[in-house]
């Protein structure tokens, strides 16, 4: 079960991901450590998982769909993750 993500911890976690790139030694203690909030290493990775599902989604519809990442990892108030389009979040999360 995941917990809830604040607006604050997915910004964390975005910046985090920036920072420490998959060839990072300790990649996801160091993205855990960064979003804070006592979030385990296993969640952290759980929640990327459904990053990458959703940008997955979102590209093969095109890019006009609702985010569930959004939607289900934080609350519906916090809308950060979606303030960006869908290129830019990839270049700064290296995603591409």
């Amino acid at each position: 079960m995941t917990s809830s993500w604040t607006t604050k911890q997915n910004k964390l976690f975005e910046r985090a991901l920036a920072t420490y790139d998959r060839d990072t030694l300790d990649r996801w203690q160091n993205v855990a450590r960064a979003v804070g909030g006592g979030k385990p290493v296993d969640e952290v990775k759980r929640h990327y998982a459904e990053l990458l599902k959703d940008l997955h989604h979102i590209e093969s519809a095109g890019g006009h769909q609702e985010s569930h990442y959004n939607s289900s990892s934080a609350s519906s108030s916090n809308s950060s993750w979606c303030s960006a389009n869908e290129d830019q979040r990839r270049r700064c999360l290296k995603l591409q």
